[in-house]
């Protein structure tokens, strides 16, 4: 299926999937309650809000000049930087690394960039043994799936579907009915196999240092670590974007990114990697590889959609959505879901790829006013619903729609006596039911609904009426 297409069909099925909707329901109190409180025991967020602001937009603005002294650090460190302009290219790099180590085993991180770049298809295809080590990753693979969420790979799986799926490859006589705990103990034993008989690990990256060369990984398990250190070769995959340009910037992202993500104030593990194994450490591995994806970003830098390179990938805007929190994040058919993903898929993947999702949107501001980077999602939504219109994208009806709409809000008198005509036509609608199965349009929408009754008049009419009255 074309990524974004279909999401109407999607989001129908997902909200008649009664395990899908108490999944979500059990996960978005969480998300934005922990938030909350997070946020409100800190009052300088908004400043530090600002001041992370200002060193992306430094950072986008010069982009060039940090990611080559990025290279130059990483180089000294005694690691490579691979420059990939695609996918494919990406794909291309973390093979030769592989091929060139002779691994048969590879371990993965957590990584949204390994999903743009699918690269797990890539690796299998070409005969390597893949395991994920998040343990959201880890489930979804087992159930063959993609992420549904940013942060939280695995948040429309219940407890029953992860046990069902732990009875049916962990090939085990187990007793139903485990914890949670039982449940992260048995992947764990799983886990620790992999990480031992790995002879490649790739993260992902939250963060790019330029002044060290470092990459940043932020985790709650410490599987990105293990990941990174056992085998004999890392490799980092992350986009051009992640950059930063100082060590002493990463505190005002950090104290951001776990709070806006997981209600934390910091996340249990932040890790930074810095080139190879020296001689004088007992740990670590033998090769660091970075690979720099651009894949369209820096077109988009150049573009009026510059300040969504901002995101820092926490989710928050998710969780606050409420047609992501509705019908979960498959829906999208597309790497990136919710807001975030409305803004990006569109760019990344052409804006055909996307007609129906930039559509699924409720203006309501939410997700721009809980993003920790100021990024006006609502608005760069609207710009790209703005370019399908003018491209002709939309449907026919949809276009003449839109066309009346704006002829009838430029004559005020004609607008006026139009809403007095449709006030009166939704009470008749109201006082007998079963006009409603004969009016076009009204039969899909009416589906779940109930119409309520109508007072017949317009609010104006009902305002001045009331003041008359007064």
């Amino acid at each position: 299926m074309q990524q974004g297409s279909g999401f109407k069909k999607d989001a129908v099925q997902a909200l008649q999937n009664e395990t899908l909707q108490a999944a979500l329901n059990t996960a978005r109190g969480g998300f934005v309650d922990k938030r909350r409180v997070a946020v409100d025991a800190l009052p300088e967020f908004d400043a530090i809000k600002a001041r992370a602001k200002a060193i992306k937009n430094h950072t986008l603005d010069n982009l060039g000049d940090y990611l080559q002294e990025f290279e130059r650090a990483v180089i000294a460190s005694g690691g490579q930087v691979h420059w990939a302009q695609t996918t494919e290219q990406a794909n291309q790099a973390v093979l030769e690394i592989c091929a060139q180590a002779n691994a048969k085993c590879v371990t993965k991180g957590k990584s949204m960039i390994s999903e743009e770049m699918q690269l797990n298809h890539a690796l299998e295809n070409a005969g390597y043994e893949v395991m994920e080590t998040d343990l959201g990753e880890y489930i979804i693979q087992l159930a063959k799936e993609t992420p549904s969420h940013i942060i939280a790979p695995a948040v429309h799986k219940t407890k029953a579907q992860v046990e069902a799926l732990f009875d049916e490859f962990h090939g085990a006589e187990l007793p139903p009915n485990r914890s949670r705990e039982q449940l992260v103990s048995e992947a764990r034993v799983r886990l620790r196999e992999a990480f031992l008989g790995a002879d490649v690990g790739i993260t992902g990256a939250n963060f790019l240092i330029a002044e060290t060369g470092s990459s940043v990984l932020v985790t709650n398990e410490g599987n990105g670590d293990l990941t990174a250190s056992i085998p004999g070769v890392h490799i980092v995959t992350a986009s051009i974007d992640k950059v930063i340009p100082k060590l002493d910037d990463l505190p005002t992202f950090l104290r951001l990114l776990g709070r806006s993500a997981t209600g934390q104030e910091l996340t249990a593990y932040t890790t930074l990697f810095t080139g190879p194994r020296r001689a004088e450490e007992t740990a670590g591995p033998e090769q660091f590889h970075v690979i720099l994806l651009d894949n369209g970003r820096s077109d988009i830098r150049d573009s009026e959609f510059k300040d969504a390179l901002r995101c820092i990938r926490c989710g928050a805007c998710l969780n606050h959505c409420a047609v992501y929190g509705a019908v979960g994040g498959h829906a999208y058919n597309a790497v990136y879901p919710g807001p975030i993903g409305q803004v990006m898929t569109p760019l990344l993947n052409g804006l055909d790829s996307s007609l129906e999702t930039i559509s699924a949107c409720t203006m309501n501001g939410h997700c721009k006013a809980v993003c920790p980077m100021g990024i006006p999602l609502p608005d760069l939504i609207r710009k790209h619903r703005v370019a399908a219109f003018e491209q002709n994208k939309n449907s026919f009806l949809e276009r003449k729609g839109l066309s009346f709409w704006k002829s009838m809000g430029l004559k005020p008198g004609v607008y006026r006596h139009l809403t007095a005509m449709s006030a009166k036509a939704v009470k008749l609608l109201g006082d007998f039911p079963l006009l409603q199965n004969l009016t076009p349009l009204l039969g899909s929408w009416k589906n779940g609904r109930v119409l309520m009754k109508a007072r017949g008049k317009t609010f104006q009419a009902l305002l001045k009426a009331g003041r008359k009255h007064d």
